[in-house]
């Protein structure tokens, strides 16, 4: 069964022209398939690209039925949070590391992109989040994550010290190097490696982990996705907010950091054949046989 994805834009690796021959290839591909591509402005000005049609991703965004990402997690990223308010559906060609969003492999993209253009895919709705910044009951700053917010400690390397209110519940205060609020998606990020649990990225929760917090007690916790998380800094030398590690705002004593569930999802597809848990074996050695 063939789908509907007429027009289709291709948005490379941010600042890299490693993916020109990626982008090349595909367009190539998928032109001879009868779609419509177009490609980003800065993706065709970072490959030089000049053979395929362009226009701003915000514009994009607006007119295309698939976005295909090629490059890796980060840049998959980067993209989700720009199309957070247009429900555009994204696939991921991985040419990165880690590739747990962006699991097409681009030695199969062809095979594999062929399959799923003509219906073998699964569709898969993903939370993300939506942070507002307040100083002195002023709205200073706002972004979506797709991964995670995490409050920090700042250059100085200090120790931080924050409330943590959820549904405008006391939940504690902690002294740490900060804490990850991290969506499903995420929960395989940084919120991993500072020992939070893995979800289900069609879970709808969030989890909370503080990062090497001086307390023998700190551990992570689950709440629904419906929830609105309030972070206080209480004390700092210097601290930020960062969005998925790819932006960041500083953050000083009295700033209240709220996080809440976004409005809309992002659309992920994935091969028909694709599995969750072989992800985890494959990406990060889970639960292999001793």
């Amino acid at each position: 069964m063939e789908t509907n994805f007429k027009s289709i834009a291709l948005v490379g690796k941010y600042s890299s022209s490693s993916v020109s021959s990626s982008i090349l290839r595909l367009a190539e591909f998928l032109e001879q398939r009868g779609h419509d591509v177009w490609t980003t402005v800065h993706t065709a000005d970072n490959c030089q690209i000049r053979s395929i049609k362009t226009a701003p991703l915000v514009e994009l965004a607006d007119r295309m039925d698939l976005v295909i990402v090629i490059g890796g997690d980060g840049t998959l990223l980067n993209v989700a949070r720009v199309l957070a308010d247009h429900p555009v559906p994204m696939i991921g060609v991985n040419q990165g590391r880690l590739g747990f969003l962006a699991d097409v492999s681009v030695d199969t993209m062809l095979t594999t992109l062929d399959e799923m253009l003509a219906g073998q895919y699964v569709a898969e709705d993903r939370i993300m989040l939506e942070c507002h910044l307040e100083r002195h009951g002023d709205l200073f700053d706002a972004g979506y994550a797709f991964n995670d917010v995490v409050v920090s400690k700042g250059s100085t390397g200090r120790l931080i010290e924050f409330e943590v209110y959820i549904d405008d519940k006391f939940v504690y205060s902690q002294r740490a190097d900060g804490l990850v609020l991290a969506t499903p998606t995420g929960s395989t990020a940084y919120a991993l490696s500072a020992g939070g649990p893995i979800l289900h990225p069609t879970l709808e929760a969030f989890v909370l982990t503080p990062v090497s917090a001086h307390t023998l007690s700190a551990r992570p916790i689950a709440v629904n996705s419906r929830s609105e998380i309030e972070i206080n800094l209480i004390h700092a030398v210097d601290a930020r907010v960062h969005f998925d590690g790819q932006r960041h705002q500083d953050l000083v004593i009295g700033d209240r950091v709220v996080v809440r569930r976004a409005k809309n999802t992002i659309r992920l597809l994935h091969h028909s054949e694709h599995n969750y848990y072989d992800t985890l074996r494959e990406k990060l050695h889970w639960g292999e046989k001793l």
